[in-house]
């Protein structure tokens, strides 16, 4: 696990420096640094937008009584996404907006499921009761 933290914490950046210095090359540094800015003013309106309507569908569920299991990773995720958006960076950005997608979200979502799933049934995960 500190090895994943360790290898995400120094290799995104470094990707993510190397992506804005080959695109700054072809375009030019005030166009790179104009398109991470309106990236991330424009993701940060679209994860707003996506999270209110996942607020809303959590209230919907949760006031006609059924679990709101899905709504709930899915604002996980939106909030994820956000957190991505506002980190500077082209790959990030697009691993934002990939999380706000429902498409892709919903795909994601059911990825997680799954694992999270496998670890429960092979014991990898406990859940206690206090």
């Amino acid at each position: 696990m500190l090895l994943k933290l360790f290898l995400l914490f120094t290799l995104v950046p470094v990707i993510e420096l190397y992506l804005l210095i080959k695109i700054g090359v072809v375009i030019g540094p005030v166009p790179t640094i104009g398109l991470v800015i309106i990236t991330g003013i424009a993701g940060a309106g679209l994860a707003k937008h996506q999270g209110i309507a996942v607020l809303r569908q959590l209230q919907n569920e949760m006031a006609e009584g059924r679990p709101p299991g899905n709504s709930i990773v899915d604002g996980v995720l939106i909030l994820v996404a956000g957190i991505l958006l506002l980190t500077p960076g082209l790959l990030t950005d697009g691993c934002g907006i990939l999380l706000l997608i429902p498409f892709t979200r919903r795909l994601i979502r059911e990825y997680i499921k799954t694992k999270l799933k496998r670890k429960l049934d092979a014991g990898q995960i406990l859940i206690r009761k206090f």
